[in-house]
C-alpha cells in the first residue's frame, strides 16, 4: 500500500505541475473479490471489491458505500464468506462516465443494470 500510495501521490503532483488535475481522474477497478473462510487451499471467488478514485475533480476525503460486516452468517454474507456489495460497480463507472460527459439520458443504453441501483451517480465527481 505504501508503494501504491507514493506513486498515486507523484502522478496526482504531476498532473497538477502540468495544468490538468482537473482534467485528469485516476482510479481502480475490479470486481474481484475473495471469501472470507477458507477451502482448504486457500479461498475462493467472492464479490466486490474497494476502489480508489483521485484527481482534481474528485471529491475526496469520503467513503462511498458501506464497509460490510465480516462476519459469516452476518447481515452481508451469503453464508458463504462472500460479502454482499453496497455499491455496484455500475453505479461507480455510470458517475466516472457522467463526469466523462456521457449525457445522464444515456446511462441505461451504456450500463443497462443502471437502472436496479438507488442512485446511478455517487458524486464522487
Amino acid at each position: 500500500m505504501a508503494e501504491l500510495s507514493q506513486s498515486l501521490y507523484a502522478f496526482q503532483r504531476a498532473m497538477e505541475q502540468l495544468g490538468l488535475s482537473q482534467n485528469v481522474t485516476a482510479f481502480t477497478s475490479s470486481d474481484f473479490g475473495r471469501t472470507f473462510p477458507s477451502n482448504g487451499v486457500g479461498s475462493d471467488h467472492g464479490w466486490g471489491s474497494h476502489h480508489l478514485i483521485l484527481g482534481g475533480a474528485v471529491k475526496g476525503g469520503k467513503t462511498y458505500g458501506k464497509f460490510p460486516t465480516l462476519t459469516v452468517n452476518g447481515p452481508d454474507d451469503t453464508s458463504t464468506g462472500r460479502w454482499i456489495p453496497t455499491t455496484a460497480i455500475d453505479q461507480y463507472f455510470a458517475t466516472l462516465a457522467t463526469w466523462f460527459g456521457v449525457d445522464a439520458g444515456n446511462l441505461t443504453t451504456v450500463f443497462p443494470n443502471i437502472g436496479r441501483f438507488p442512485t446511478p451517480n455517487l458524486g464522487f465527481v
